[in-house]
Parts: C-alpha cells; structure tokens; sequence
C-alpha cells in the first residue's frame, strides 16, 4: 500500500479495534509471563518452596498467551501481514519481555501504514 493511497475508513477503524485487542493482550502476555519466569528461578534455581496454589500462574499465561494468538490472527488478517511477521508476532509472546518490543514495533508499522492517529 502506498502512501499516497486512501484507505476506507471502515477498514481503518478494524484495523484500530484489532491494533488495540493485540496491544493489550501482548501486554497481559507479556507480564505473567515475567512473573512466569520468576516463580521458575525461584522455584527450581533458588529452591524456594513455591505454594500449589501459585501454578495459577503459569495457567493464567496459557490462557493470556491463547488470547495474544487470536488478537495477532486478527490483526493480522486485517492488516495482510506476511507468514513470517505473523510467526514472528506469535512467538513474541514466549520470549521474556520480547512481546514488549514487538509490540511496540508492530503498532508502529501498523499506525503508519494505516494512517491511525
């Protein structure tokens, strides 16, 4: 798409509406993922006794993370990604504290090629 085109103004509020789902759950993403990672460390490196109710975090990310997939499948539909940006995306969201940085870039990329505000 070029710059000089116009692009409908439905097809620009799809794309705004998807943008925001996937920049929140790359965030949510994202966090328990973190607090993932620091259960594990303390868990397993530093041997501290974990209580059996704090497996709800690593439920919690799988269920974020099943949320960060449909949002980048959405966005992705309606901004015509490439395979390897939607494979890229998708993977951000297992990678500590990569979601972040792709999300950031992908809401970039996306606000410019659709004129968002």
């Amino acid at each position: 798409m070029t710059a000089t085109q116009t692009i409908h103004p439905e097809r620009r509020k799809r794309v705004d509406t998807a943008l925001k789902l996937f920049s929140v759950t790359a965030w949510i993403t994202g966090v328990f993922l973190i607090i993932l990672v620091v259960r594990m460390i303390l868990e397993y490196v530093l041997k501290v006794e974990i209580p059996s109710w704090a497996t709800i975090v690593a439920i919690a990310h799988g269920w974020a993370y099943m949320a960060y997939l449909l949002a980048v499948l959405n966005l992705g539909l309606k901004a015509r990604w490439k395979p390897v940006t939607w494979i890229t995306t998708a993977l951000a969201g297992v990678v500590p504290f990569l979601s972040f940085f792709v999300e950031a870039n992908r809401r970039r990329e996306v606000k410019e090629k659709f004129q968002l505000a």
